[in-house]
């Protein structure tokens, strides 16, 4: 459940709609678990070309779904198309690929740590009951990440996953005291080199019943923080090596104490995952009351980009085979070696903002319009005249990382650039 940032999960704190058909709500309110190793499956989807299927229905964690069942022309609906065309890739179950070494490392480490205790689950279904993403990991009703501006609504009470905190009631509920949830998770979000709306997460969970603290002395939330913090100080020298690590203490609504740790890695301190005690009322609500549990969560994206010295979030998702040769499976950080850098084109746009202008909407737009061609957009000036309107000037920078771009292509992007952040943002152009 955790995660240092909104980013990378509502655990992270570093870098966080229609009702009209019961079909798909019902659909979200029973998703199967499926506790089979992610093993059976990821060799399989390794030999095939790492390219979007095309299905008229997606497979997701047992569950069929098609575009209609989460792309809606509705008002309430804010999940386009380039979002949809995201479900189903699972780059996290591809063993050849940056996120799916990265997960198989973290893997062999509880393994062989904890002789196969922690039950893993890697294909669950990325949609979910507003009940599942937020009020079942106490997330406060007037909490930012529950805004239309940050979370991708299917309706009113369905929405894409902001993070694999998600399925952890159910997995309580459903008798599991270790386990291990990695997933793709949906945030809009600004548009960089390390960001992007659609992410990976882990997340670890750990329950212990009084017998194993009591004989220690320690009161229970101490014991599992104790445990908590050996744990993952054994997985980041897995996976960095012998590294200087801090703790910092921190804030996160479904732990007490909760901590992020830091390791000390190319001369600065990273943010390498949030986690905590897991605040008892979460436990009691799912049927595990008079224990103690510890959690916690990390972005794949996050530290691959570290390890493998993968400088753009974009590149997890090409296709071209000058990146997806570069890996293998089990070799965990190999540096990633460019393969060219094509110049950008900058293009600004200026409006006159209103009241309900969002920086993440316009980042949908651009994102529409441009898909992965938009490499920034980035605000490079802001006033406000005698008369009280305001005027935002963005600089949008265009650059593919498989060939170069023509002025015809660009020019073409900004104009409908121009024309929907008119239309759709309801702002006036200058």
């Amino acid at each position: 459940m955790m995660i240092s940032s909104l980013h990378t999960s509502l655990f992270v704190g570093a870098s966080l709609f229609r009702q009209s058909n019961n079909s798909l709500r019902s659909l979200a309110f029973c998703l199967p678990f499926s506790s089979a190793p992610a093993s059976l499956s990821s060799d399989k989807l390794s030999n095939k070309k790492w390219r979007q299927p095309v299905f008229s229905a997606l497979d997701l964690g047992g569950v069929k779904i098609t575009k209609q069942d989460v792309v809606r022309d509705d008002p309430t609906n804010n999940v386009p198309d380039n979002i949809f065309s995201k479900l189903g890739m699972q780059l996290h179950r591809r063993d050849q690929h940056p996120l799916g070494i990265l997960k198989n490392a973290i893997y062999e480490y509880f393994d062989t740590n904890y002789s196969n205790k922690f039950n893993k689950f890697d294909n669950l279904c990325p949609i979910v009951t507003l009940k599942q993403n937020f009020d079942d990991v106490l997330v406060p009703e007037d909490h930012v990440s529950r805004s239309y501006n940050d979370t991708y609504y299917i309706d009113p009470q369905t929405v894409l996953r902001c993070h694999t905190s998600a399925h952890q009631a159910e997995l309580l509920r459903d008798g599991y005291t270790h386990f291990l949830v990695t997933g793709d998770v949906y945030r809009r979000d600004s548009i960089d080199s390390t960001h992007y709306p659609v992410f990976h997460q882990m997340e670890g969970f750990r329950v212990f019943v009084p017998d194993e603290w009591e004989p220690s002395g320690m009161d229970a939330t101490s014991f599992a923080a104790a445990d908590l913090k050996k744990c993952l100080e054994g997985l980041a020298r897995h996976l960095f090596g012998d590294v200087e690590m801090r703790w910092i203490d921190t804030y996160f609504p479904f732990t007490n104490p909760s901590f992020e740790l830091e390791i000390y890695f190319k001369g600065k301190w990273l943010e390498v995952l949030g986690s905590g005690v897991t605040e008892q009322e979460i436990l009691k609500k799912n049927g595990v009351s008079n224990n103690v549990a510890w959690a916690f969560g990390l972005g794949l994206e996050r530290l691959a980009m570290v390890l493998f010295d993968i400088p753009d979030i974009r590149l997890f998702w090409s296709n071209d085979e000058r990146f997806t040769s570069q890996f293998s499976k089990g070799q965990l950080g190999v540096k990633f070696k460019p393969f060219s850098k094509y110049p950008p084109c900058y293009k600004d746009i200026s409006f006159w903002i209103n009241e309900s202008f969002t920086e993440n909407n316009l980042c949908e737009v651009v994102r529409g319009v441009a898909g992965d061609l938009a490499e920034e957009v980035q605000l490079i000036d802001n006033f406000t005249n005698k008369k009280g309107m305001t005027s935002h000037c963005y600089r949008i920078a265009y650059r593919s990382m498989e060939r170069s771009l023509t002025d015809e292509e660009i020019n073409d992007l900004q104009w409908k650039v121009r024309e929907l952040v008119q239309n759709k943002l309801e702002v006036v152009i200058r």
